[in-house]
């Protein structure tokens, strides 16, 4: 079994090059070059990291039919490195505390793009399992980068799907700055008075007659559990907590 070091991407098939704990213990998550004796050899950010990794990129050409160049290997990385342990944590941003460093600037990206864009793509889960996207006025209503709230019909497609399957995304996109937010959660469908009124508007009226107390009006409750962005010609994913 081939393990692969959660801080540096390398694959280790030799027992040899596990890194070790603060007791001399193999620590099958990382490779010697980045932990040894229960710490860190490197005190590097993700980005850091990645720059370290990009000059070995001859070794790794020696296993791939096609060589890369290095520009396309930060690429690659840039992509891969948030899913791994070390860097997961790292990419959590808090919708109370402040900024996470390493994603200044995107919770700011976040509500920004939310509102601003006046249309927000969303999408659900049919009954054959397959992903549905409709294009929808962007959110009324936002509680920071975590909750967002939309106004449709009771009766369309689209609450069908989330009350039979809840699981959910929302994607903001400029295409003017080329710049995409794609956010995952779960999507809640409330018909309760008090939630329909704080995000009723008064040209509303045309599409419900009946206004706030109209049966085919109700809000979607959405809140986001993680996310992903495309901005400077390359993804990073996060985790909104």
């Amino acid at each position: 079994m081939t393990h692969i070091c959660q801080s540096c991407g390398m694959p280790i098939n030799d027992e040899s090059l596990f890194g070790t704990n603060k007791d001399g213990t193999k620590n099958f998550d990382y490779c010697i070059y980045c932990y040894k004796d229960g710490n860190f050899v490197q005190n590097y950010t993700m980005d850091e990291m990645i720059e370290h990794c990009a000059q070995f990129v001859n070794d790794v050409n020696k296993g791939l039919p096609l060589p890369i160049t290095k520009e396309e290997y930060i690429g690659q990385m840039k992509m891969y490195f948030p899913h791994l342990k070390r860097w997961h944590n790292s990419m959590i941003i808090s919708n109370s505390i402040p900024e996470n460093p390493a994603l200044m600037g995107i919770k700011e990206l976040i509500a920004k793009m939310a509102d601003t864009l006046p249309i927000t793509f969303i999408s659900s889960i049919d009954e054959d399992g397959f992903p549905c996207t409709k294009a929808m006025l962007s959110p009324r209503v936002r509680e920071g980068i975590k909750i967002f709230y939309f106004t449709t019909n009771t009766f369309s497609l689209r609450v069908a799907h989330y009350k039979a399957n809840p699981k959910a995304s929302i994607y903001f996109c400029d295409s003017q700055g080329f710049t995409g937010m794609m956010l995952r959660g779960m999507m809640e469908v409330l018909t309760d008075i008090k939630t329909k009124k704080m995000i009723w508007r008064d040209g509303d009226i045309e599409y419900y007659p009946g206004g706030v107390n109209d049966p085919n009006y109700c809000v979607l409750k959405f809140t986001a559990i993680n996310g992903r962005f495309y901005s400077d010609y390359y993804p990073r994913s996060f985790v909104i907590e």
